[in-house]
């Protein structure tokens, strides 16, 4: 018969087995042969005549003859059977074991020396098949295998050039390794393993199908697990085959039932939270031992995780980890503090945290003096994780702390934080201070606080803080104060006015040039939000220079030197809200004007009104340029008349009045936009106009407020109406009314409607506008009394109501 040196690849995967079968080194006795099967029998037994069947295939001949109602009659001779015992023939079996073994050890002799380099890819992939063949014949032959010491030449067949051989040695490793736990480890030792984790990146599917299906196979050892974790690489090249939508489902699973397998270790669970799958990880937390859930909780506070993860993992076991903290074991709180700080900065985990009761246990590991007490390290990552959970943006007026009923913003609470605040160190003062932000950032929580400061004469010492050297603690403290501002601004420009050197700190942490800070934005915001009637603070402010450096900051920024970033927008709202201030006091200060005046700073609010999209930069520009025009009549520059002649002065009644071209129509003087900030020389109204559409109804009234000042009675009014009708700045102010947004709006625009009605073509125009006289009648019945005054006047210039003032004689 032929030996292997015949075999070729011609057969089907499925004609492989009764192929190697009918291959043997020594000729086949024919008494070893089934008449039934045609093949060599593993069970023979002897029928009462004598003739040897393989046991399954006479047990099924009996069983058809049965159903089938016939004589059960031997196959071979076709005569009834007297009966059916079935007696083993043990020593043919035991002839034919031998002979079965003589032959397949002579076989995997030959198998031996294909599995060479220099053997054809033929020979080595029949040689694996047989190898294949005999494994799955029977368990037995896969000691045989291993003690042939074939397993080695096998790996080695994975480095081979051949893609076929490649896959057909992984495949035939695996059928190795199957329900044998010492080839398991044969195939693990040297490089194997780092060899295989190479397979699972390769382009070719098929090799990696087969390099994790082996991969498989080996994790069932629970000492080769660690191993295959140890591999670099390997871990993460699971979990991504495991979320691949390229990869075919088998290799899915295998992949995700390695995993699991390789979850039995420690170290192979931390590798696998590190790249993302954090389910073994969280699972320890919640089922393992003390010591595990301890390491594993441990481990969670080092990892980076993302938003979406830091919710999955809070729901998972936020409230475990939180019952951690309530523990008597310092270690047990430590690793639950540090891994809550890890999960506790995205606002929606911190959400969840609160609900499985965070705060209680936080606030009192804060605030606990005595032998349990947190070491100050352990303070500061508690208080971190309040800041985080405070910042959340959740209603803290509503959750209790214990059974005392207190909440976060209580009185006491508050004095307590203010306390830690004044007498532990910087890292753990910045980090409560980011506490009070969150409180004082919420509309609801914020006045609480401010009553809690108020009451314990704790402005003082936040102001402070803007004094510290270390920039996140300057920073807390001026977002903290930026928040105060608006309802205790007051009280914090009298601080900052009655210590030294808080403006100029403020100054020089604004001027700053090397890109925008949210420190930067937090201490100008707060400085816009003090109250513009504090003239000593803007005087101070003007004599430090602070205005000299807002302008080249806001300079820079509209040309573009300055790089953009997310605080860019409210640092250039405060800076120019801060830059108004100086327009209140142009009426008292004269350095003031003169600095106006050097700036251009008329042109600038200008160029700012035109910011669209910056809704606080416009308003605030609108009310400087309000305040600016306020002061054009008393700056405007009064021409000198020329001397008259002698002559003149003799016969004045041949003389005429002397002629002076170009002065301001409104002011009747010289102006300009630099000098006297004068709206019409420096083409401004325009733009205002243009502002009474905006959507914000504050710019819209700032606007407004700016254009009524070229209507008041200091100035021209019939020439300020008729400037407003050139540029078709009528209809948008009757718009403006017509529209009545709010009170304010209300009240400037019957204002400027009156002043304009004084001019009789447009009076006589409106007078048919039954919209316009109701509108009026409406601000005439509903309005305060200086507007119902002013409305009146206009509805007698559309004669809506009678002018008696030339009926009655003025009493004598």
């Amino acid at each position: 018969m032929a030996g292997i040196g015949s075999w070729d690849g011609s057969a089907s995967q499925s004609d492989e087995s009764n192929h190697f079968d009918r291959t043997h080194i020594e000729p086949i006795y024919d008494s070893f042969v089934c008449p039934l099967t045609k093949q060599v029998m593993r069970d023979p037994v002897t029928l009462e005549n004598g003739l040897s069947f393989e046991r399954e295939a006479i047990e099924t001949w009996f069983k058809e003859c049965t159903e089938n109602g016939r004589k059960i009659v031997c196959p071979i001779t076709q005569r009834e059977l007297k009966n059916i015992n079935l007696n083993p023939s043990i020593s043919l079996r035991n002839t034919i074991e031998e002979w079965t073994t003589r032959n397949e050890t002579a076989q995997l002799d030959i198998a031996r020396r294909s599995l060479t380099p220099g053997s054809s890819e033929n020979d080595v992939l029949q040689a694996l098949k047989y190898i294949q063949h005999i494994c799955e014949k029977s368990r037995p032959n896969k000691h045989v295998v291993r003690n042939f010491e074939l397993i080695p030449m096998i790996v080695d067949m994975l480095k081979s050039s051949s893609r076929r051989v490649r896959c057909k040695a992984l495949e035939t490793l695996r059928i190795v390794a199957e329900e044998d736990t010492e080839n398991k480890e044969v195939i693990a030792q040297g490089d194997t393993i780092r060899t295989l984790v190479k397979f699972l990146s390769h382009d070719l599917s098929k090799e990696r199908e087969e390099a994790v299906s082996l991969l498989y196979e080996i994790s069932k050892s629970e000492v080769l697990c660690e191993k295959i974790g140890a591999v670099n690489g390997a871990i993460i090249l699971l979990v991504g085959m495991t979320s691949s939508k390229s990869e075919n489902i088998l290799a899915i699973e295998k992949a995700d039932k390695t995993l699991e397998n390789l979850e039995k270790c420690e170290k192979n669970v931390q590798q696998m939270a590190d790249n993302g799958r954090l389910q073994p990880l969280l699972t320890l937390i919640l089922e393992g031992t003390p010591e595990t859930k301890l390491s594993m909780s441990t481990y969670l506070g080092e990892l980076a995780l993302s938003n979406e993860v830091k919710i999955f993992v809070a729901n998972r076991v936020g409230l475990s980890l939180v019952a951690a903290m309530r523990s008597g074991i310092m270690q047990s709180r430590e690793a639950a503090l540090k891994a809550l700080n890890q999960i506790s900065s995205c606002e929606a985990s911190a959400k969840i945290l609160i609900e499985v009761g965070i705060l209680s246990p936080l606030v009192k590991d804060l605030f606990t003096v005595g032998p349990n007490q947190l070491p100050m390290r352990l303070k500061e990552v508690a208080a971190t994780v309040l800041s985080n959970i405070v910042n959340s943006g959740y209603d803290f007026e509503s959750i209790t702390l214990g059974s005392s009923h207190q909440t976060l913003v209580s009185e006491d609470i508050v004095h307590n934080l203010l306390h830690l605040i004044s007498n532990t160190g910087p890292a753990i003062e910045c980090k409560l201070l980011q506490v009070l932000v969150g409180l004082t950032s919420s509309l609801i929580t914020v006045e609480n606080v401010v009553a809690a400061i108020k009451s314990s004469g704790a402005t003082i010492s936040l102001i402070q803080f803007i004094e510290a050297p270390q920039n996140d603690l300057r920073a807390a403290s001026l977002k903290l104060l930026q928040n105060l501002s608006p309802f205790m601004g007051q009280e914090l420009a009298d601080s900052l006015r009655g210590t030294a050197g808080h403006i100029s700190t403020l100054i020089k942490v604004i001027s700053e040039t090397n890109g925008i800070t949210e420190e930067q934005a937090a201490a100008v915001g707060m400085l816009a939000e003090l109250p513009l009637s504090d003239l000593g603070l803007t005087r101070e402010l003007l004599g430090e220079g602070a205005f000299e450096l807002v302008i080249s900051s806001v300079i820079r920024i509209r040309n573009g030197e300055t790089r953009g970033n997310r605080f860019m927008t409210p640092y250039l709202e405060g800076l120019v809200q801060v830059l108004s201030r100086l327009t209140f006091v142009l009426a008292e200060d004269p350095g003031a004007v003169a600095l106006a005046r050097e700036q251009n700073l008329a042109a600038l609010f200008t160029d700012l009104l035109q910011a669209n999209g910056l809704d606080k930069v416009q308003l605030a520009s609108a009310v400087a340029l309000e305040n600016l025009s306020h002061e054009s009549k008393r700056l405007t520059t009064l021409p000198e008349l020329p001397k008259p002649s002698v002559c003149v002065s003799i016969f004045p009644c041949f003389s005429k009045p002397p002629e002076v071209t170009g002065l301001c129509r409104i002011h009747h003087g010289i102006c300009s936009l630099k000098d006297s900030f004068c709206l019409l020389e420096g083409k401004v109204v325009g733009k205002l106009v243009a502002c009474l559409d905006h959507m914000n109804e504050k710019v819209v009234a700032a606007a407004l407020a700016a254009l009524c000042t070229i209507l008041e009675d200091d100035v021209d009014v019939e020439k300020g109406v008729m400037v407003l009708n050139e540029i078709d700045g009528i209809k948008p102010i009757f718009d403006v009314l017509l529209e009545s947004r709010s009170e304010i709006l209300k009240q400037r625009s019957v204002f400027a409607v009156e002043r304009i009605l004084r001019t009789e073509d447009i009076a006589y125009d409106v007078a048919g506008d039954p919209k316009v006289s109701a509108a009026l009648v409406d601000a005439f019945r509903h309005g305060d009394y200086r507007t119902r005054q002013i409305a009146e006047r206009a509805l007698k210039h559309v004669d809506r109501i009678p002018n008696f003032s030339g009926i009655f004689q003025p009493s004598t």
